[in-house]
């Protein structure tokens, strides 16, 4: 399912960038999950769809400030700590690679890499568990390295910088409507994944002022929405242009 919003010139990428949790590793439903049943415990009552749309893409210290405001409640210092070593742990046990994103990164023309509000210990643990550390060594932003997490700009212009590339010339792959404002803030391409199981059965209301250039729920449609994206077919389409 590919929801086609704007053109796209797929020759015009030069890097590109993608969300962690929920995009490259079926994260989110299982912290959505662990973190409904930590905040119970002190009196706060959520679900996923709450989750999805006030936390999804979010660093913990804005969790934090959006339970206290709207809830009034000071979680005690040692809740983070402790939610953490709990989502970890189910992190063992549960955690997998999204489907398809394995044979989109062997097949990838560009340079790519990840740029996640994940915390810099959470992300080490989470892409050694489904085989993605060599993948991304060297090629990882987290919001611990900015001022601003999303949905300002500045994590993915960091991750931008790193890799050398204009920021125009970036395409980021997002499942939150915050990393989606984020990148367009940014001044980047931005395609919508939502085939993460913890959006599935969710009714969200789209924000008109939050509009992805692309929408899509299969890694394989990356390749189906924009061919030369595909190593093959971006070597192809080079030679085109060398021989005219």
């Amino acid at each position: 399912m590919t929801d086609s919003l704007d053109p796209v010139s797929a020759a015009r990428f030069d890097l590109v960038i993608f969300d962690c949790d929920g995009v490259l590793i079926d994260s989110e439903v299982i912290s959505s999950r662990m973190l409904i049943a930590a905040l119970a415990g002190y009196g706060v009552t959520i679900d996923g769809a709450y989750v999805a749309r006030h936390f999804l893409g979010r660093s913990y210290p804005v969790v934090l400030t959006r339970i206290r405001d709207e809830f009034g409640i000071d979680l005690p210092p040692g809740f983070e700590a402790e939610y953490r070593a709990r989502l970890l742990e189910a992190f063992r046990s549960e955690l997998r690679i999204i489907p398809g994103v394995r044979a989109t990164l062997d097949a990838l023309a560009l340079p790519f890499c990840l740029a996640t509000s994940s915390s810099p210990g959470r992300l080490a643990h989470s892409l050694e568990i489904v085989g993605l550390t060599a993948d991304f060594h060297g090629r990882s932003t987290t919001a611990a390295e900015v001022a601003q997490g999303k949905p300002a700009p500045d994590l993915f212009l960091a991750a931008a910088r790193k890799a050398g590339a204009d920021p125009a010339r970036c395409l980021v792959i997002e499942d939150s409507q915050a990393g989606i404002r984020a990148a367009r803030a940014a001044g980047m391409e931005v395609w919508h994944f939502i085939g993460g199981s913890h959006l599935r059965g969710l009714d969200l209301p789209p924000d008109p002022q939050v509009r992805p250039h692309r929408r899509f729920a299969r890694f394989a449609e990356i390749f189906q929405i924009a061919p030369e994206l595909r190593r093959s077919d971006r070597h192809s389409l080079q030679q085109r242009n060398v021989a005219t």
